[in-house]
């Protein structure tokens, strides 16, 4: 059998191969799954979710950075508690992995529902400075199913501020209804104002220039909006990642046999990547951090990032701090019958459910630099970052229908009794 263009060379069918492991993975995940906000036995938490107290959740409360972050800066006064954290890590038994990895996964598409995914942890910070600066309204900018762009509806509602999304799609269906698919019906659910733009004028244009326009307008109703940009990613949305390791700094020091080579993640903008980077470099951590960007070239996000490190005065090199391969195939949201084939098979495996988008992307790419580069990646523990993105699967509904699970009609033998009012229907 064949994942990634790799030949299994076992006898046994991949998923007998994950049957036959799966006890040891929940074994295995047993020593972190535990570790929440409350701790492990015998040892108390040095951290806590300000969701585990009644009125925590959605509260502003004082920002104080970890002490090796201490001189970045500008510094963030406060944040609002809207993310499920922290999230948990557990064992990933990955197929076809090098002798001796192991993959290891932090759940971050578990820190929330409609706020699922990286994107709350940067909102965390930047809707706390859109509140403190007189804000009414957010404006921000994404792709037709942009998981950001949901976020920050859901988010700014919550704390009873407006939303403005300016949402790319194509020139086909610009001037159409977008419909209700995946992210687009929480959108609308929670009452965010779409705007849609074609891709060739989102290409002329920038997201930049979008926004301001749109700003502008605002300004002009006498609206006080605030503008996010694409994906949250700014030098102060940055500081949600940093404050992830903080939180993976903690979990490990609560998990003395876990320790951590390398962390992996997919990139669509830049601010997860610069602030897993940094953080981890400045940390105790110290891992190798490595991207796999689902959207323009590496180049684009190394320069990205370095503005990003820039203007928190780090004095660090982008190229120094972070690897970045190009996982974009097709291009941003497209999908090959066989990236989508991987993701539905790793669901299968594993439980595991990646988004096309970014994690699905993003754990291709990583095993197939596994397989192309064993030695690279032999006897490593490496922790990756699950973004989130599940709502993205719905606009893949279509492709995913001739891989999804089978079904059938029940057999009912003739045998069976029948009575009219057995079976409550409620």
């Amino acid at each position: 059998m064949a994942l990634l263009g790799v030949t299994v060379t076992s006898t046994l069918p991949l998923l007998c191969r994950f049957a036959a492991v799966r006890h040891l993975s929940l074994v295995a995940a047993a020593g972190m799954a535990g570790v929440t906000a409350t701790g492990v036995a015998g040892v108390p938490s040095t951290f806590s979710s300000a969701t585990s107290q009644i009125g925590g959740f959605l509260s502003k409360k004082p920002y104080a950075p970890p002490s090796w972050a201490t001189h970045l800066s500008p510094m963030p006064s406060h944040t609002f508690s809207l993310g499920q954290f922290p999230t948990p890590i557990h064992k990933w038994n990955l197929p076809n992995l090098p002798e001796g990895t192991e993959v290891w996964i932090k759940r971050d598409d578990l820190s929330g529902m409609q706020l699922s995914g990286n994107k709350v942890r940067k909102l965390e910070f930047l809707l706390a400075d859109a509140v403190a600066q007189g804000a009414d309204c957010v404006i921000t900018v994404g792709g037709i199913q942009s998981n950001h762009c949901r976020a920050t509806a859901v988010a700014a509602k919550y704390l009873n501020l407006d939303c403005y999304l300016i949402l790319r799609t194509s020139k086909l269906l610009v001037d159409k209804d977008p419909g209700l698919v995946g992210n687009l019906l929480v959108e609308r659910l929670v009452g965010a104002h779409i705007d849609l733009v074609s891709k060739e004028e989102y290409g002329k244009i920038g997201s930049v220039a979008l926004a301001d326009l749109l700003k502008k307008r605002l300004l002009e109703e006498g609206r006080k909006p605030y503008v996010i940009p694409v994906g949250g990613s700014n030098s102060l949305g940055t500081w949600g990642y940093i404050e992830a390791i903080r939180e993976i700094e903690q979990q490990i020091q609560q998990s003395a046999d876990v320790q951590f080579d390398d962390i992996v993640v997919a990139c669509g903008s830049g601010g997860t990547i610069a602030g897993l980077a940094l953080g981890s470099r400045l940390s105790s951590l110290n891992t190798k951090v490595h991207a796999f960007s689902v959207c323009d070239d590496p180049e684009y996000f190394y320069d990205y990032a370095q503005g990003l490190i820039d203007g928190l005065d780090s004095g660090l090199d982008s190229h120094d701090i972070v690897s970045i391969k190009n996982a974009k195939g097709l291009g941003y949201a497209m999908n090959t019958a066989e990236e989508l084939k991987f993701v539905k098979d790793i669901a299968a495996a594993t439980g595991i459910v990646l988004d096309p988008v970014y994690s699905g992307k993003a754990v291709y790419g990583l095993l197939k630099d596994m397989a192309a580069n064993p030695t690279k990646w032999k006897g490593r523990r490496v922790l990756f970052i699950h973004t989130g993105g599940l709502l993205g699967l719905y606009d893949k509904a279509d492709q995913l229908s001739s891989l999804a699970g089978s079904w059938r009609r029940m057999d009912l033998e003739d045998s069976v009794p029948r009575k009219d009012g057995t079976g409550k229907m409620f």
